[in-house]
């Protein structure tokens, strides 16, 4: 007979928002374009503290289980063009600004920004750095694919300043990687990150999946283990969402090999419980960290990189697909690396939809980030935000509401504010 947490399981099983933003991208429009992004740009305070996103849209071949705007080539032309877009596009941006604000975070992530040979890593590196101030000690992340790493893309990557790196695994076993069209081993990975740690970086990420084709618990124990021997300071876990209909490259997943609701809950339970007994610490939904990790003792936001301590109010979002947040709303470039280059080169920026944000939105966005970082949100503060909001709610304050707090042992529950 089934029991009731089945028969939640099983109910709940269905496909749901990411929410790194709300509204999700996926609600985004062309009401916002190339010209509200200029002007949003140019209402930004000259003491405005920045983040930015580099985005790489380039790997040397298609993971299967990937749904990530990226492209697969073996010939680097391509990737010299789409460089010189972006370089464009960051003096665009840095034009608009009028100033070289101070970054707080900055992230470089793809596809595979280590497809880049290491003199364009250190271009970059140094455009940036002529854009903006980047103060000594600024998280400067960046994700890498173990397989294409070599000493000198390693050494470009630590002089131009990145001081944390997040490794793609996904899972160690051979029939699972195979099944998802990425071969990697345990030695490849762990060598990447020596490198790495060799060069004095201290901060280093690990990416899993579970509910890939093949995957067990018994599997998935062997992976955890296998990782936690890596020593990395975060780990984030994702669950697989097959796709197809918007990812083409999944239709090559075996579909009936892929583990169901029941397995899929079981998995993350079993993983859970593996990590927090290798010593980290269960944040948000999906990430972990050991206890003295910044993700760990600072406050836990969320923007599209996921979970992170960046409390920056600007994010600007470079290369195609990359995301933008301002505090007037949401920007995203074009997706194809092709038609943003084209956009660059007629408009200096590539902005094709967005979402400017009302009201509503910010208070819907506040609760949701709070729940899904902390499990809880303070009444008070969004008493203190809609208080700010006047021109949706008029003269009166939101009711003050119960702070809600939700413990995955036991259910939704309501707490005093």
């Amino acid at each position: 007979m089934e029991s009731v947490e089945q028969a939640l399981v099983r109910r709940h099983a269905a496909p749901l928002p990411r929410y790194t933003s709300y509204p999700t991208a996926n609600h985004f429009d062309g009401s916002v374009g190339a010209a509200d992004y200029k002007r949003w740009l140019a209402d930004i305070g000259g003491d405005t503290a920045l983040s930015v996103y580099l985005h790489i849209p380039f790997c040397e071949a298609l993971c299967w289980y990937c749904a990530c705007s990226t492209k697969a080539t073996r010939r680097y032309g391509p990737i010299g063009q789409y460089l010189e877009a972006v370089e464009a596009e960051m003096l665009t941006v840095c034009q608009l600004l009028r100033r070289r604000h101070r970054l707080t975070h900055l992230h470089w992530g793809g596809g595979s920004p280590d497809i880049l040979a290491a003199e364009d890593i250190r271009r970059l590196g140094r455009l940036l750095d002529n854009c903006f101030e980047i103060p000594p000690g600024t998280e400067f992340a960046v994700e890498i694919d173990p397989r294409l790493m070599t000493p000198e893309k390693a050494d470009s990557l630590v002089e131009s300043g990145v001081n944390r790196i997040s490794v793609g695994v996904q899972d160690f076993d051979p029939m699972v990687q195979k099944a998802i069209g990425r071969e990697q081993s345990y030695e490849a990975s762990r060598k990447a990150i020596d490198m790495f740690c060799d060069r004095g970086i201290r901060s280093v990420n690990v990416d899993l999946v579970y509910g890939l084709p093949h995957q067990t618990e018994s599997t998935l124990e062997r992976t955890i283990g296998q990782v936690v021997a890596l020593s990395p300071h975060r780990i984030a876990v994702f669950g697989y969402a097959h796709l197809p209909q918007r990812a083409p490259n999944q239709k090559l997943i075996d579909a009936a090999a892929l583990p169901g609701p029941a397995q899929r809950y079981s998995m993350a339970r079993r993983l859970t419980a593996l990590l927090e007994q290798a010593g980290y610490r269960q944040l948000g939904l999906d990430h972990f960290a050991r206890p003295g990790d910044s993700l760990a003792t600072q406050q836990l936001n969320r923007n599209f990189q996921g979970y992170t301590t960046d409390r920056a109010d600007v994010l600007i979002g470079l290369g195609a697909s990359a995301i933008g947040r301002l505090p007037q709303g949401f920007v995203q470039n074009a997706v194809s690396a092709s038609d943003y280059a084209r956009r660059v080169q007629q408009e200096g920026l590539a902005t094709v939809r967005g979402w400017a944000l009302t009201a509503d939105d910010r208070l819907r966005g506040f609760v949701i980030e709070r729940l899904m970082c902390d499990f809880s949100f303070s009444s008070r503060t969004l008493a203190e935000i809609s208080a700010a909001q006047r021109p949706i709610y008029g003269a009166r304050p939101m009711p003050s509401l119960p702070r809600i707090s939700t413990d995955w042992s036991s259910g939704p529950r309501m707490v005093s504010a």
